[in-house]
């Protein structure tokens, strides 16, 4: 059986954790930022785990 490749794009997004749960950094953080409130520009500056349905998929693309 030939090695599997790391998908690129995902390795670019995802990191793996300790105990291989995947973090992510939040989307629309990055402009048109004037119309977003300031909780909610804050809650966006934090990571978040993946949902398990979506880390099984990930598994795959990140061996």
């Amino acid at each position: 059986m030939p090695k599997i490749k790391t998908h690129r794009g995902a390795a670019k997004r995802f990191k793996k954790t300790a105990n291989g749960k995947f973090k992510v950094e939040h989307a629309f953080h990055s402009h048109i930022l004037g119309k977003k409130s300031a909780k909610r520009k804050r809650n966006l500056r934090k990571g978040t785990i993946i949902s398990a349905a979506d880390a099984d998929r990930l598994k795959r693309l990140l061996p």
